[in-house]
C-alpha cells in the first residue's frame, strides 16, 4: 500500500507541478497577446495617439506602469488573485499602449522577423533554465545589478544621443535578459516543486508570469534597436 501511496504522491505532485508551469507561461503568453493587440489598436487610433504622445501624458502612463510594476511585486501576499490578475493584465495594455510607437518606427517585415527571433531565443533560454543541471541562482544579482546599470545608463544616453553607447546598451540588454530569462525559468521550476492549487501559489504564478512578461519585452525591444529596419 505504502508503495502504491507514494506512487500516487509523485503523480500528483508532477501534474501540480505541470500546472503551475502551464500557468505562470500561459499567463505570460496572454499578456503578450494583449499587449500586441494594445499597440496596434492604439497605433490605429488617431485619438489615443494624440492623448499618448502629446505633452506629458506618456510620461505619466510609463510612470503608472513602473508604479504598478512594484505594487504587484510587493503587495503580492496582501491582494486577491483577482487583483493580481486584473493589475496584471491592466498593466500589459498600459505597456501595449506605450509601445504604439513602434509602428511608426520599424517596418512592419522588420518587427516581425525580431519577434520571431526574439520568441526563439526566449524559449531557447527559457528551456535551458527548466533543463540544465547548473545552478543558476548565484547569478540572480549580478544579472539584477547589470540591469540597474542598463538603467543607468539609457538615461545617461538621454543626454549624450550616442548611436554607439546606444548599441552597446542594446547589446548588453539581450545578454542580460536572456541571463534573467534562464534564471526566472529556473526560479520558477524550483517553485513548482512545492506548488498546489492554493490561491497564494496562483499568485506567485501571477507573478513569475510578470517577470517572464518583462524578460521577453525588453529583449525584444533590445534585439528592435540591433536589427530592427526604420521606415
Amino acid at each position: 500500500m505504502d508503495e502504491y501511496a507514494n506512487i500516487g504522491y509523485a503523480a500528483e505532485r508532477e501534474s501540480a507541478q505541470k500546472k503551475f508551469l502551464t500557468g505562470t507561461y500561459g499567463w505570460m503568453a496572454v499578456a503578450l497577446l494583449i499587449s500586441a493587440a494594445s499597440a496596434f489598436v492604439t497605433a490605429n487610433s488617431y485619438t489615443l495617439l494624440k492623448l499618448i504622445f502629446t505633452g506629458w501624458h506618456y510620461w505619466v502612463l510609463v510612470i503608472g506602469e513602473l508604479a504598478l510594476v512594484w505594487w504587484l511585486s510587493a503587495s503580492i501576499r496582501k491582494i486577491s488573485l483577482a487583483t493580481a490578475v486584473i493589475g496584471f493584465l491592466g498593466y500589459s495594455v498600459l505597456n501595449g499602449m506605450t509601445l504604439a510607437s513602434i509602428f511608426f518606427v520599424y517596418s512592419q517585415e522588420s518587427l516581425t522577423v525580431v519577434f520571431i527571433t526574439c520568441a526563439a531565443m526566449f524559449a531557447g533560454m527559457a528551456l535551458y533554465g527548466l533543463r540544465t543541471k547548473s545552478n543558476l541562482s548565484g547569478y540572480g544579482q549580478y544579472l539584477i545589478m547589470a540591469v540597474w546599470g542598463i538603467i543607468v545608463a539609457s538615461l545617461l544616453n538621454i543626454l549624450f544621443k550616442s548611436s554607439g553607447l546606444t548599441l552597446i546598451i542594446s547589446l548588453v540588454s539581450v545578454a542580460v535578459f536572456a541571463g534573467l530569462t534562464a534564471y526566472d525559468s529556473q526560479k520558477m521550476l524550483a517553485i513548482s516543486a512545492h506548488a498546489d492549487d492554493s490561491e497564494a501559489y496562483r499568485k506567485v504564478s501571477i507573478l513569475g508570469a510578470l517577470e517572464l512578461y518583462l524578460d521577453f519585452i525588453n529583449m525584444f525591444l533590445a534585439l528592435l534597436r540591433i536589427f530592427g529596419r526604420r521606415r
